[in-house]
């Protein structure tokens, strides 16, 4: 990705997240001449994810989505799936299937008065984060089934309420800083894996070299 489109990416962000409020605050705090930069510049491919972003979301099994109420309150919720149920349709539109949960719906309404949505996915191994900001369009399944189709892991036994398709206003990489490195149960065996399979050449080394040093004859590389 090269430097203008990263610094065109930065921009798209600092638009919507740099309100008068927010950039007062990194005035007096002294941080405010350092994110100048990201609120000048033309506008184009502001909101155009890349492979890196693209390799990133279709790897995630769960991320954090706010949704804002008519009342304006935030609600934040995790939506969970198999991984890759989040899809990257196209450089700036994202889309997964809505499941029926507790049958609340708070999501789902807010959205509905407010089109806005912001997400949070988080990669915990390797403490990565990225943020999104979109607009959303919801589509229910008895409209568009041939939407549920493509967003729908048939593997997954649930089947689809609707459809929420998300185009892309802007994203911006978080600070790694302070996320907890965690691992998934499948992660964790991955892991322990790799640890006995060092551990067995290591094992088969040690042998090795203490057969050489009883027969004299050095050990083969």
């Amino acid at each position: 990705m090269s430097i203008r489109k990263e610094n065109a990416m930065a921009r798209a962000f600092a638009t919507i997240a740099f309100t008068p409020a927010v950039r007062s605050q990194q005035s007096r705090m002294g941080s405010a001449d350092g994110y100048t930069r990201f609120l000048s510049g033309d506008e184009t491919s502001l909101d155009e994810l890349g492979p890196q972003e693209v390799d990133f979301i279709t790897a995630r099994d769960g991320f954090y989505q706010a949704t804002v109420s008519q009342t304006g309150w935030p609600y934040v919720q995790f939506r969970g799936g198999p991984i890759g149920f989040l899809k990257v349709l196209s450089s700036r539109t994202l889309g997964y299937a809505d499941f029926r949960g507790n049958r609340q719906y708070i999501s789902t309404g807010n959205l509905s008065g407010n089109d806005r949505l912001s997400m949070i996915l988080v990669d915990y191994p390797n403490r990565r984060r990225l943020k999104l900001w979109g607009r959303t369009r919801l589509v229910e399944g008895a409209d568009n089934p041939e939407i549920l189709d493509q967003l729908h892991d048939p593997s997954y036994r649930a089947r689809p309420e609707r459809a929420v398709l998300i185009t892309v206003e802007a994203f911006d990489w978080n600070c790694p800083s302070h996320i907890p490195r965690r691992l998934t149960i499948d992660e964790t065996h991955q892991e322990i894996a790799a640890l006995h399979r060092e551990n067995e050449a290591l094992r088969a080394e040690n042998i090795a070299m203490r057969a050489s040093t009883v027969s004299g004859t050095p050990p083969k590389s």
